[in-house]
């Protein structure tokens, strides 16, 4: 008999560099983007645990709480995309936490893949999951995927308060600023549509 994962069945790592991650984004985000972060490694680690993914936790979880980073005014970069000021923010988070050049190296590439169409599951679990699970939260891509005793309880302690229009405003703004980042071309394609059709916002 198939038994779903339940969100008792998620790896929650707990090391300094998952500690510190979420103290970062605790400090910088909303609390709309705080929680979409959240949500964004829930969604990834269930999805993985559901069709027997292996991944890293702990590299999911530093780059999920810090994928979004570069949205935040103090790193906010008006010379490259956010998703790769994100990127450079996670190599020196991770660099103060410890990490191997190879492994801050594999926090900024996970943050920056987050925003392609698509990410080789082989090539890169942890990229190819923060990619599923932020299209997932944000534009609603694919939510039939998450489990559904995983899904009620995420949202009930991780609502999802006013992300939609908070996450279209900024990929908005982001798309004017930078018309040659793949924000500016998902604005020209219609996210904003997508976002405000969420299933996870029904």
């Amino acid at each position: 008999m198939l038994v779903t994962v339940r969100f008792d069945d998620i790896v929650l790592p707990d090391t300094p560099a998952c500690r510190g991650a979420l103290d970062v984004a605790t400090r910088y985000h909303t609390p709309s983007l705080l929680n979409h972060s959240v949500r964004a490694y829930l969604w990834a680690a269930a999805y993985a645990q559901d069709n027997g993914i292996a991944f890293d936790a702990e590299l999911l979880y530093v780059s999920s709480m810090l994928h979004d980073i570069g949205l935040a005014p103090e790193f906010d970069s008006h010379t490259v995309p956010y998703e790769e000021a994100g990127g450079h923010v996670a190599w020196a988070f991770c660099a103060g936490a410890g990490w191997s050049a190879e492994r801050r190296t594999r926090a900024t590439e996970v943050i920056i893949h987050h925003m392609w169409d698509e990410v080789s599951v082989d090539e890169d679990p942890e990229g190819h999951l923060l990619e599923l699970s932020t299209g997932m939260d944000i534009s609603g891509r694919r939510t039939e995927d998450i489990p559904a005793l995983v899904r009620e309880e995420v949202l009930a302690r991780y609502p999802r308060l006013g992300i939609a229009k908070e996450f279209a405003a900024c990929i908005t703004e982001q798309g004017a600023r930078k018309p040659g980042s793949l924000a500016g071309g998902f604005v020209r394609s219609g996210i904003a549509d997508r976002i405000a059709r969420n299933p996870l916002d029904a």
